[in-house]
């Protein structure tokens, strides 16, 4: 298969115009991104070889080295030996998320995480009503199910009441919600899990009026459900 490459002059200004002060490799990273956001590289391309972006950018060899191995980690390019860097087609599953870190830093103020997922999970809920199939209800129903079961056990952790959620985000089948969603719940792990100790038969009932008026496709039960378990949520985050 032939590889079709772009030459220097095909980039636009964002690959060919030095780079002013600041960190130079964030920098690079910056001129790389903004390249995504004009058209000027799209999934698949490759981008200028090391040796084109050290001269174009006026950097040196090491920064634009360091860049490359960031935007790998994250999941934006891949090294094709022999070929050359690429943009990727879609983000790899399993690269750094630096949201993830981001929203952390974040995370002792309670408020804002609380109004985040009061926004972010009805609209993602209402979605996968409307998209949902036979196969992601059985999905939840056995999220369901398996919580039930831990409960009689008195076994029931955080991990039960995730699975849930994050069956209800990928019956969204949008890999950039789902991405959001599951980051977002890493970071109520903890509220969660204090949830699970204190209410988890009220979780468990939030979770059946959800799933039932998801199931019948009634928009506003939903809505009235999950407003429900936001307040017995919000009550655990006020004991912890």
């Amino acid at each position: 298969m032939s590889i079709i490459r772009k030459t220097p002059n095909s980039f636009g200004n964002s690959l060919t115009t030095p780079l002013k002060k600041g960190s130079v490799v964030l920098l690079v990273i910056e001129r790389i991104k903004q390249a995504l956001i004009n058209d000027e590289l799209k999934p698949g391309d490759f981008i200028p070889s090391e040796a084109e972006l050290t001269r174009n950018l006026g950097v040196g060899k090491s920064s634009v080295r360091e860049a490359i191995k960031m935007l790998q980690a994250m999941g934006i390019v891949e090294v094709k030996r022999g070929q050359g860097t690429r943009i990727r087609q879609h983000p790899s599953e399993d690269a750094l998320n630096s949201m993830v870190f981001q929203m952390i830093l974040a995370k002792g103020i309670t408020q804002d995480l609380f109004d985040l997922r009061k926004m972010f999970e009805p609209a993602y809920t209402l979605m996968a009503l409307e998209r949902a199939t036979d196969e992601d209800l059985a999905r939840i129903q056995r999220t369901i199910d398996v919580m039930e079961q831990a409960l009689r056990r008195n076994e029931q952790t955080s991990r039960h009441d995730l699975a849930f959620h994050k069956a209800i985000l990928h019956a969204t089948h949008n890999p950039l919600i789902i991405r959001i969603g599951e980051t977002m719940m890493e970071l109520f792990d903890a509220s969660i899990e204090t949830s699970m100790r204190t209410l988890p038969d009220v979780a468990l009932k939030d979770h059946k009026a959800i799933f039932k008026a998801l199931r019948e496709k009634d928009a506003e039960g939903v809505l009235a459900a999950i407003q429900v378990s936001s307040k017995s949520w919000e009550t655990c985050l006020t004991y912890d």
